[in-house]
C-alpha cells in the first residue's frame, strides 16, 4: 500500500494552540524513545490468549453453570429434544457472546492494521471520531486493567489454598506480584517468548481438561459410570432457574438463568480485544495482527464453547460444590473442573487441574499488567497522562507505567479482610462493565457517522477512507459482516451490560442497590464524566468525515515495516521447522 502525503487537520478545538496539541498527539513517538517492536503473531495471540483465558473459565463458569443450566430447556422428553430445541443456558449463552466477541475482534483488526499506531484503543476514537472519547476510552480501559491485574492475583492466591491455608495468603500476593512486575520488566521480547510459553502450557492444560471431561463422561472413570446428557436432565437441567422465589415465575426464572450466562460470558470474554494494545510492539503489524485476531478468537472460541460444553457434561448445576460468590468455599474446589474430579472419584487429578489453574491465573495476571502498563503509555503519549508515563528505558519498557501499575496491585490485600468470594464478585462487576465499554466504543468508532447518522450500511471507517480517495480493496484487513456487525455488536453489548446487574433489583431495596447495583454500573457515570469533562474543557467537537486524519504518523509506520520487511528478505528463505514456528 503506498504511502501517504503527511497532513496535519484540526480535531476541533477552537484555538490554534489546542489544535496543534491534537495535531502532534497523532504523530508517532520517535523509534529510539518509545515502544519496541519486538512481538512474534505468535506470541501475540498467545499473549491475548493468556489474557483471555483465565478466571472466566476456569473458576468463574461454575456460576454460569449454577445459574443458568448446562443448555437450556426445560425438562425435555428426551436428549434429540434437548439437541435440537434448547434456546438458552450455558452452551448457548458462551456461543452467542463469542460471536459478539468475532465481530468486535474484526473490527478492531481492520482500523488496527491498517493504521498499527502505539496508541492503544484511545488513539483510533481520538482520530476518528472525538478527542474526548479518546481519552474516556484510554481511561476506561486503564482502570479495567488496573483492577483486573490484582482481580487476577487474588485467583491465584485462592487457588494456592486449595492445598494449603498454613502460609497467610498476603504472603502469595506478595510473591505472586514481584514475579509478574520481574517478567515485565525484562523488554518485550523477553516478556513475550515467556508468555508464549505459559500460554502454551494453558492450551496443553486445555485440551487435556476437555479430553478429561469427555471421557470420564463416556465412562472413562473409576466409577465406570457413564454420564451421557444425565446432567441435561431435570432436576439437574438443562437450564437452571436463577431467582425463583423472588419472580415466582418458572419460566421468567428459566430466562433469567440464561441471562446470567451472559453476563458471565462477556466477563470471561473480555481481554481479547487486547491485541488492539499490542500492535504498538507488533514486527510487521500489517500482516502478523489480522493473523493473531484469527487465531486467538478461534482458539478462544473453541476452548470456551468447548469448555463449557464439557463442563455441563460431566457436573450437574445443582451441585454445592459450584462456586457462587456467596456459597463458595475457599480454594480451587470452586473450578467445576475440579468437582467434576471428585464427583467421580478420581483421588489425584484435582491436583494436577489445580496447578494448571495457577499457570492459567498468573499467565492471565502477567498479560494484564503488559496491557496495563502500555495503556497508560499510550495516554501519556497522547498527552491525556502527565508525560513521566511515556518514559521507556533502552529495551523499550515504559517503566514509569509498569510501577504505577504494579502498586495498584496493591488492591488484592482487600482480601486480607474479606471473603476471597466477595473480593472476585466485587471485580468481575467492575471489569466486565468496563471491557464491555471498551468493545462499544471499538464498534462505535468503527461505525458512526456524524455526517451521515441514518446511513447504516458504510461504516464511518470506510467513509472516512472513500473521502481519502481509498478504497476497500487498499486494506491491508477486511472485516467480514460490516458494518452491520458492528451495529449488532454495539447493540448487543449494550443491551448485555445495561441488564447485567438485573440480579440486584429483584427485589430493589435501597441498601442492596448502594452496596450492589453500584458495584455494577459505577464504571458508566465514570466513563462519561471523563468523556464530558474533556469535552467542555477543551471544547472539543466531534470530527467531520473530511477532516477525519487517515495519515499522521503514518508514513513512520510505512517506514518501519519495509525496514523489517527488508530485513527479513535479506536472511534468506524461512526453513519449513521456521515456517511451522511462526504458524503455532
Amino acid at each position: 500500500m503506498g504511502h501517504l502525503e503527511e497532513s496535519k487537520v484540526s480535531h476541533g478545538p477552537s484555538d490554534d494552540d489546542t489544535s496543534n496539541s491534537f495535531d502532534k498527539a497523532l504523530l508517532e513517538p520517535p523509534i529510539d524513545d518509545s515502544l519496541h517492536r519486538g512481538l512474534k503473531a505468535r506470541q501475540i495471540s498467545m499473549i491475548a490468549l493468556g489474557g483471555a483465558v483465565g478466571t472466566g473459565l476456569i473458576i468463574g463458569s461454575g456460576t454460569a453453570l449454577r445459574r443458568g443450566g448446562p443448555l437450556g430447556v426445560h425438562n425435555p422428553p428426551d436428549v434429540k429434544c434437548v439437541l435440537f430445541t434448547s434456546l438458552s443456558g450455558l452452551f448457548l449463552g458462551y456461543s452467542f457472546v463469542g460471536f459478539v466477541c468475532y465481530l468486535v475482534m474484526v473490527a478492531l483488526g481492520e482500523m488496527s492494521a491498517f493504521l498499527p499506531h502505539k496508541k492503544g484503543f484511545s488513539g483510533y476514537a481520538t482520530r476518528f471520531v472525538d478527542p474526548a472519547l479518546g481519552f474516556a476510552l484510554g481511561w476506561n480501559y486503564l482502570i479495567k486493567y488496573l483492577i483486573v491485574t490484582p482481580n487476577n492475583i487474588n485467583a491465584a492466591g485462592v487457588v494456592v489454598q486449595y492445598w494449603t491455608q498454613k502460609v497467610h495468603i498476603a504472603v502469595w500476593m506478595v510473591i505472586f506480584i514481584l514475579f509478574i512486575f520481574v517478567v515485565n520488566l525484562l523488554g518485550v521480547r523477553v516478556f513475550g517468548e515467556l508468555e508464549f510459553w505459559f500460554s502454551s502450557i494453558k492450551v496443553i492444560a486445555l485440551i487435556g481438561l476437555l479430553l478429561m471431561g469427555i471421557i470420564i463422561d463416556l465412562g472413562g472413570n473409576p466409577k465406570h459410570d457413564r454420564i451421557g446428557f444425565r446432567y441435561w436432565r431435570a432436576p439437574n437441567g438443562p437450564m437452571g432457574s436463577y431467582l425463583k422465589d423472588q419472580v415466582h415465575n418458572g419460566h421468567l426464572a428459566i430466562f433469567l438463568g440464561f441471562w446470567a450466562t451472559l453476563t458471565n460470558a462477556l466477563f470471561a470474554y473480555i481481554g481479547t480485544e487486547l491485541v488492539g494494545v499490542t500492535v504498538g510492539e507488533a514486527e510487521n503489524p500489517r500482516r502478523n495482527i489480522p493473523i493473531a485476531i484469527r487465531r486467538t478468537f478461534f482458539r478462544i472460541l473453541v476452548f470456551y464453547v468447548g469448555g463449557v460444553f464439557v463442563i455441563g457434561l460431566i457436573v450437574p448445576s445443582t451441585d454445592n460444590s459450584l462456586f457462587l460468590a456467596t456459597k463458595s468455599k475457599a480454594g480451587a474446589a470452586a473450578s467445576p473442573f475440579v468437582v467434576a474430579t471428585i464427583l467421580v472419584g478420581i483421588k489425584v487429578l484435582n491436583h494436577i487441574i489445580n496447578a494448571a489453574i495457577l499457570i492459567f491465573v498468573m499467565s492471565a495476571a502477567n498479560s494484564d499488567l503488559y496491557i496495563g502498563s502500555r495503556t497508560l503509555y499510550g495516554l501519556a503519549v497522547e498527552g491525556k497522562a502527565p508525560p513521566i508515563f511515556k518514559k521507556v528505558n533502552r529495551m523499550g519498557v515504559p517503566w514509569p507505567s509498569l510501577i504505577v501499575c504494579t502498586l495498584f496491585c496493591g488492591l488484592v490485600f482487600l482480601n486480607v479482610k474479606s471473603s476471597s468470594a466477595k473480593v472476585f464478585t466485587w471485580f468481575v462487576n467492575l471489569v466486565s462493565t468496563a471491557g464491555a465499554l471498551t468493545w462499544m466504543c471499538i464498534a462505535f468508532c468503527h461505525i458512526f457517522s456524524k455526517d451521515h447518522p441514518i446511513n447504516m450500511t458504510i461504516s464511518r471507517f470506510m467513509k472516512a477512507l472513500r473521502t481519502h480517495g481509498l478504497t476497500r480493496e487498499d486494506l491491508p484487513y477486511k472485516a467480514p459482516f460490516q458494518p452491520w456487525g458492528s451495529w449488532f455488536a454495539l447493540f448487543a453489548t449494550a443491551i448485555i451490560t445495561l441488564f447485567k446487574g438485573f440480579d440486584t433489583f429483584l427485589p430493589f431495596t435501597v441498601d442492596t442497590f448502594i452496596t450492589n447495583d453500584s458495584r455494577s454500573y459505577i464504571i458508566i457515570p465514570t466513563f462519561f464524566a471523563l468523556w464530558l469533562g474533556y469535552k467542555l474543557y477543551y471544547k472539543t467537537r466531534l470530527i467531520p468525515l473530511g477532516d477525519v486524519d487517515l495519515v499522521t504518523g503514518k508514513q513512520q509506520i510505512d517506514e518501519e515495516e519495509e525496514k523489517f520487511i527488508a530485513e527479513q528478505e535479506a536472511l534468506g528463505p524461512r526453513s519449513t521447522l521456521q515456517k511451522f514456528w511462526d504458524s503455532l
